[in-house]
């Protein structure tokens, strides 16, 4: 199945000063494992001012030093538990966004942390965190350390808009799932502010009637799925209530939750306050976005 250019290609992941970052590397490391890619950990240090005291830049190359002994541990962290993997890494100076953004080129995927303070903040606009999500060139994967180490279920989660279903995002999930051994689960969530409870009974069964039909385009959605994977198992839902809730509920059960960067109705433009942006503040697993440039 043609999963977008992300299969065997490098894994990139983005590594914070803060605590936690064990786990995004653990987790890069598995993702970079599973299909047979080399690993890539880079640190991205703010630079110096061009011009400033000597005192300042002294410390800042003092800095640099350390997250670069800093990521050679974590370097060997992943030989030690992957050895059969090949790890690089490095610190550079620069601005973090904009260098994972122009790594984000040449890579698979990109996992970065998600975190409430430090280099990767908790996803407000302008952050590091969200910039990448938003403008990478390849599929990110935001990892919420500590939060994400064991799923439940081995299942993973693909958000489907069933207005709008790229396949190379369902291609994508249906990877991910194959290369996991575990079941892909396709969730679909809609709400209509104007279904209130003790409505005309002609308006809750014409949502009954929007609900079939997005149950029947999955179905059918999953049926190909199932010709071209004989082996991946598949099943599908749709709930009446908020994308963001259902997707975040769903989320405490996976190993994996998959959503495409842009849709127009149940999952649309990540920008702040949109299910997108919900859900990567709010789900219990890991979230992979793929971007639009991919489809």
């Amino acid at each position: 199945m043609n999963a977008t250019r992300s299969g065997s290609r490098l894994v990139l992941a983005g590594v914070d000063e803060g605590a936690g970052q064990d786990d995004v590397v653990r987790f890069a490391a598995r993702h970079a494992s599973l299909r047979g890619a080399p690993l890539h950990l880079l640190h991205v240090l703010r630079g110096p001012a061009p011009v400033g005291p000597l005192e300042i830049q002294a410390a800042q190359r003092a800095s640099l030093a350390r997250q670069t002994a800093t990521m050679e541990m974590l370097a060997a962290l992943v030989r030690s538990e992957f050895p059969d993997l090949p790890v690089t890494s490095e610190a550079v100076e620069g601005h973090a966004s904009a260098v994972l953004l122009e790594r984000s080129a040449e890579a698979g995927w990109l996992v970065v942390g998600h975190r409430g303070s430090g280099g990767f903040p908790r996803l407000p606009l302008g952050s590091v965190s969200w910039q990448v999500a938003t403008h990478a060139r390849c599929p990110v994967v935001v990892v919420r350390p500590g939060e994400t180490a064991h799923a439940s279920e081995n299942r993973v989660v693909v958000a489907v808009d069933v207005g709008d279903m790229p396949s190379e995002v369902l291609g994508l999930a249906a990877a991910e799932a194959e290369v996991r051994g575990a079941r892909l689960h396709m969730v679909h969530g809609s709400f209509h502010v104007g279904e209130v409870a003790g409505g005309p009974a002609a308006v809750a069964a014409q949502f009954e009637g929007l609900d079939d039909a997005a149950r029947a385009a999955m179905e059918e959605e999953a049926a190909r799925l199932r010709s071209r994977c004989p082996r991946l198992d598949v099943d599908v839902q749709v709930e009446r209530a908020r994308p963001a809730s259902v997707l975040t509920d769903v989320s405490q059960r996976a190993a994996l939750l998959v959503m495409g960067s842009h849709g127009r109705t149940g999952l649309r433009r990540l920008i702040l306050g949109s299910v997108s942006a919900e859900v990567l503040h709010t789900a219990a697993c890991p979230v992979a976005v793929v971007p639009r440039s991919a489809y």
